[in-house]
């Protein structure tokens, strides 16, 4: 069992930075890869990025790429999620997630097995 809890989310004016923290309890955290989802307002949740357990392969949303990276300390249990440039768009509860999987691209909710209560952010334009 993992227990994941987000922090970090909060009001930012458009084209300032927020990062984001992910720390999971339990063990092997390394052997999970981690995505970051988020769901705004009258969308459907969407897949942001996901970083391998190793840490060494990653994956970005179009719409993020370039713009957020996705990183992990797998000694301090945490992943990380830095978001630069950021617009209004980019407002939403995000959430981050656990996969078993070692396969894919893991950008689909249901390939996600733990996740956390999410933090909101909100960017002003």
């Amino acid at each position: 069992q993992v227990q994941l809890g987000e922090s970090g989310g909060g009001l930012v004016q458009a084209g300032g930075s927020l990062r984001l923290s992910c720390t999971a309890s339990g063990r092997s955290f390394s052997s999970y890869a981690m995505g970051w989802f988020r769901l705004a307002p009258g969308k459907e949740r969407e897949f942001v990025a996901r970083i391998r357990g190793s840490g060494g392969m990653t994956y970005y949303a179009d719409s993020v790429k370039g713009r957020f990276t996705i990183f992990r300390d797998n000694a301090k249990n945490t992943v990380y999620l830095q978001m630069n440039s950021l617009k209004h768009e980019d407002t939403a509860v995000y959430y981050c997630a656990a996969s078993q999987g070692l396969h894919g691209l893991q950008t689909a909710y249901n390939e996600y097995d733990y996740w956390g209560q999410g933090t909101r952010v909100t960017v002003s334009s």
